[in-house]
């Protein structure tokens, strides 16, 4: 495992950011972007699921939120391995680290358990619960991801 990890620190990419002046910033910041539109639409996709935003017709606002949380997801993932490239040996021997990984990995299944009971078109008696733990879990990441950069 350590021998994968330092290929991937020996990556052109890799590389290249470490060395760069301006892009492992402007690459960390893009990640910080990608987590607020992420966060922020999760919290309130899951609020609305939980009665909150009355007004606003549940299906077409969690599908639009959805939309844009996979977006984000997608952009935090993609922008999250350039920074994990840069120190992987050191990031993967972290516990803050692998807890977030653990947390994320138990945010997804939590969205594919609402999304199989969603698809079945019963109002699901325990979506209020699972809208929840998402916002929990979510922001659990949040908190991990902030510890790696202080440990």
């Amino acid at each position: 495992m350590a021998e994968f990890l330092a290929g991937i620190e020996h990556l052109a990419l890799a590389r290249w950011l470490k060395a760069s002046f301006v892009a492992y910033p402007i690459v960390n910041a893009l990640h910080i972007m990608s987590i607020g539109a992420l966060l922020t639409s999760v919290v309130l996709m899951d609020l609305r699921i939980c009665g909150a935003f009355r007004s606003l017709p549940q299906a077409a606002f969690v599908a639009l939120l959805r939309r844009i949380a996979l977006s984000a997801f997608a952009g935090a993932l993609v922008t999250g391995s350039l920074l994990f490239s840069v120190k992987a040996s050191t990031y993967a021997a972290m516990p803050v680290f692998l807890a977030k990984m653990a947390l994320i990995l138990l945010a997804g299944v939590n969205f594919f358990t609402f999304l199989r009971f969603a698809r079945g078109g019963d109002e699901l008696a325990g979506s209020t619960i699972l809208a929840v733990l998402s916002i929990l879990l979510w922001t659990s990441v949040l908190f991990a991801g902030r510890f790696i950069g202080f440990l």
